[in-house]
């Protein structure tokens, strides 16, 4: 009788505040949420606008931020910059890919297991070791560059292909999300599941995996950000030209090209930005509902 009324309340209350439809009582949201989300698309809408600009609208002034004459001339000028490469640009490409894919994979599934067990699990020093995870939210990349640089070499990891994937394989930010949203999880389930025989694995894997999706999607957009944006590894902890990422590759191209030709140089740059932002707005796009859920903890009832 209860879950009726409270039903019922619910709707009729849902129905006045948050209507399915399009309702007059919406319109003071628009007018605040639409110039915010037009202001929020002009860096994007800057990289688009700039990677076809020619040189003479790249050095405008007063500069111009929507371009006139648009032009395939940087791009042209990128891959023709590309195939004078000692080393295949089809290799940079190559190593980007797998490095990220293999850091997706993984850093899922170190956060997820590390979460399930900080969340559903009891043991000692189970306050402890999140609130570690919590401190090391705290600390900028820069902060621990020497303390990983002697980690990383200690570990004979140099030149390796793992140094691309370790350093970076458990991330705090993931691991906090992923608790704080597996918590949401209702312990019954767990428990129901346990009566009737299931394993931890099975749980993990057939229960929590399930029901914890939106996370899983925002964890995988942040580390692919993380991996394929990263170019600091390949600058310090690579010598060998066939194990740096495409992330370097192209910023080592424009830096030298803008030394050398300012004109060239920019526009390059600007093809080069949009190439690199591309996958991050492509996968952004497909998984943002995802993010959306994440945020709001509105998967789990």
């Amino acid at each position: 009788m209860f879950k009726k009324w409270l039903s019922r309340y619910t709707g009729n209350r849902n129905r006045g505040i948050n209507p399915k439809g399009f309702h007059v009582s919406q319109i003071k949201f628009y007018v605040l949420l639409i110039p915010l989300s037009v202001i929020m698309l002009l860096p994007i809408l800057f990289i688009f606008s700039s990677a076809f600009k020619p040189p003479d609208e790249l050095f405008a002034f007063p500069p111009r931020f929507f371009v006139i004459n648009p032009t395939l001339k940087n791009f042209t000028d990128l891959f023709a910059k590309l195939s004078t490469s000692g080393i295949p640009v089809s290799r940079y490409l190559f190593n980007s890919i797998m490095i990220t894919l293999v850091t997706v994979i993984a850093s899922i599934m170190v956060s997820s297991m590390a979460a399930y067990a900080l969340s559903k699990k009891k043991f000692k020093l189970k306050q402890t070791l999140f609130a570690i995870n919590n401190i090391a939210l705290m600390f900028v990349p820069i902060a621990v560059t020497i303390p990983r640089f002697l980690v990383i070499e200690r570990l004979n990891l140099l030149d390796t292909f793992w140094v691309h994937i370790l350093p970076v394989l458990a991330m705090p930010v993931g691991l906090f999300l992923m608790k704080q949203f597996m918590d949401g999880v209702p312990d019954e389930v767990i428990e129901a599941a346990q009566i009737d025989g299931a394993s931890d694995w099975y749980i993990y894997r057939g229960i929590i995996l399930p029901m914890i999706r939106p996370a899983l999607a925002t964890i995988a957009i942040l580390t692919f950000q993380a991996a394929w944006n990263n170019a600091e590894i390949s600058t310090l902890y690579i010598n060998d030209e066939s194990l740096r990422t495409l992330a370097f590759y192209l910023g080592t191209l424009t830096s030298t090209t803008a030394g050398a030709n300012t004109v060239a140089g920019q526009g390059i740059a600007a093809a080069a930005a949009l190439i690199m932002f591309l996958p991050n707005l492509i996968i952004f796009i497909f998984l943002q509902g995802q993010v959306m859920s994440t945020m709001s903890h509105s998967g789990l009832k």
